[in-house]
């Protein structure tokens, strides 16, 4: 018989719905019957007791709220009875022993990646356009226009022959109402075959906001997250466009390049607009160089490479109630498992990590690491504090709609994507990993934000958990999306690629759920499974300007 509630932990003092539960209805868990007060929503929570005002709500293990009033047994746990609270956190207590999972049946695995010169191998081969300030996006555009569709890449056959279809309608008088609601027929979508240069996955365009206007520090931080992607084992060179004045200098962005690869050798044009002088002159040596670039890139073919070659950004968005006990360890399983393998996890969004600081502190291999957590988790409180915010806004109003009422019971949620492993090493943004293992990288709880910074330190796969959906993407990595129920997995099946709702249902655990994860993963990397973000063409980029974004 399927479960119907859920206590998380054995310390917790409050019970997760699994399904909706009525008034008066009575549910049964290792060997206890629960009666609920009132209506709880599938993916709420309940108290286990009666709280008195100012008792400490457990869930995870840890504290994740305080009551506000009096909450019956049974009684349903909101924000309106329940505020946040989280456990502070002091120097680490150092356990970094763990039980590595049995990866034999993965032994002597590969993947079919492109390998770059400097020993690093990606699970993909693009070439970038990248402008150091906006001043330049308009010269991307038309560049983007000129380019893309020719050369063969984007999706735009399925919607311009809709749009065609919809278009001949109206030129033949047809009505508002035929407009509406006459069906039209998907076009043909591209396929690597009609490419010009069928070795590379695309041709990329990182158009931001950034560059100048900002801060100095804003300049830096941007020409090393930009150099992250010029560096990227999933990019074979790129097409740099300055204006020439502005704070990101290029002479900033070589620099960065420098330190994330000191013998870097990709094929990299850079073409400064005022030296150039006309705009048609810059876009016509500007389209040159990126084809013969595109010439080049297109030698590189897959070959077989170790799993230990796998960067595994973690990332989740629209969480639920359900995130942290399905989606969420299915991909902490996933990274133990990619660890163990010696390949390397990266997990981020410091704010979404809140009340959880202290067993990542004290995962950390040595105490330098550990000091560095701590000073940049309470650097980054103070920041947000400091104009009028905290970590404890963090949830969105489709989090606690769906079960996520406090910061606190996010984050401990959304830790359980960084597994068990030690923590081998601590980065700030937009710093490149340099240590297999799991890795904590300093970024926002913004979901493109964080993704663009993962992938900028060197993952090239992104696993992003979502309860209520997201088409998040990036430009040069697959981001694989991962429900954490089975009915969004139905409903938005368009975006999501894999189902952890199985988990939910008790049709697997959360380490068969995470073994399918890793087989997943290896199809990804080898380009024989094109993920939903891809195929739609969903690029996200959105650099962090160090200001406060939770």
């Amino acid at each position: 018989m399927k479960q119907s509630i859920l206590k998380v932990h054995p310390g917790d003092n409050v019970l997760v719905a699994l399904r909706d539960l009525q008034a008066g209805e009575s549910a049964d868990y290792a060997g206890k019957t629960y009666t609920v007060k009132e209506f709880i929503p599938a993916k709420h929570k309940f108290a286990e007791h009666d709280f008195a005002e100012g008792d400490k709500i457990l869930m995870y293990g840890v504290l994740v709220g305080k009551a506000q009033n009096a909450i019956p047994a049974g009684g349903l746990l909101t924000t309106a009875n329940v505020k946040h609270a989280a456990s502070g956190f002091v120097e680490a207590q150092q356990h970094t022993g763990w039980h590595q999972p049995d990866t034999a049946k993965w032994a002597g695995r590969t993947f079919m990646g492109y390998h770059r010169e400097d020993g690093s191998v990606g699970t993909g081969n693009y070439w970038l356009v990248i402008p150091m300030v906006f001043c330049e996006n308009r010269n991307l555009e038309v560049m983007q226009e000129a380019l893309v569709k020719p050369l063969g890449y984007g999706r735009k056959k399925t919607y311009e022959s809709k749009a065609q279809q919809l278009i001949n309608l109206v030129k033949n008088g047809g009505s508002v109402e035929e407009v509406l609601y006459t069906e039209v027929k998907d076009g043909d979508a591209l396929t690597k075959e009609e490419r010009l240069f069928p070795n590379v996955d695309g041709i990329k365009f990182l158009i931001h906001a950034g560059g100048c206007g900002g801060t100095r520090q804003d300049a830096q931080a941007l020409c090393g997250l930009l150099a992250g992607y010029i560096t990227h084992p999933n990019v074979a060179g790129a097409t740099v466009m300055s204006l020439g004045c502005q704070n990101a200098q290029v002479s900033i962005l070589e620099e960065e390049i420098k330190k994330r690869s000191p013998d870097f050798n990709k094929r990299l044009y850079i073409l400064d607009q005022q030296k150039v002088g006309k705009e048609s002159d810059l876009l016509e040596l500007a389209m040159r160089q990126t084809l013969a670039g595109l010439m080049e890139a297109n030698n590189n073919t897959r070959q077989p490479a170790p799993l230990s070659k796998i960067t595994i950004g973690l990332e989740c968005g629209g969480s639920d109630g359900f995130s942290g006990i399905s989606a969420n360890p299915a991909i902490g399983y996933t990274s133990d498992l990619l660890v163990s393998l010696g390949g390397t996890v990266i997990l981020s969004e410091f704010p979404e990590l809140c009340g959880v600081e202290q067993n990542l502190i004290d995962r950390c291999v040595d105490k330098e690491k550990a000091d560095r957590f701590s000073q940049l988790v309470k650097l980054y409180s103070q920041r947000a504090e400091e104009v009028g915010s905290g970590f404890d806004m963090n949830p969105s109003p489709g989090n606690i709609k769906d079960g996520l009422i406090t910061d606190a019971i996010k984050s401990a949620g959304a830790a359980k994507k960084g597994g068990t492993s030690p923590v081998v090493d601590v980065l700030d943004y937009p710093e490149k990993v340099s240590k297999p293992g799991l890795n904590l990288l300093c970024t926002p709880g913004n979901d493109v934000e964080s993704t663009t910074a993962e992938v900028a330190s060197g993952a090239n796969v992104v696993l992003f958990t979502t309860g209520l959906g997201t088409p998040t993407g990036n430009p040069i990595t697959p981001v694989v999306k991962i429900s954490s129920n089975t009915t969004l997995f139905k409903k938005m099946s368009d975006i999501i690629d894999i189902d952890t709702g199985t988990i939910i249902d008790g049709e697997e655990t959360i380490e068969q759920a995470g073994e399918r994860i890793l087989d997943y993963v290896i199809k990804v990397a080898s380009g024989e499974i094109e993920v939903s973000a891809v195929r739609h063409g969903q690029d996200d980029f959105i650099p962090w300007k160090r200001g406060i974004s939770l």
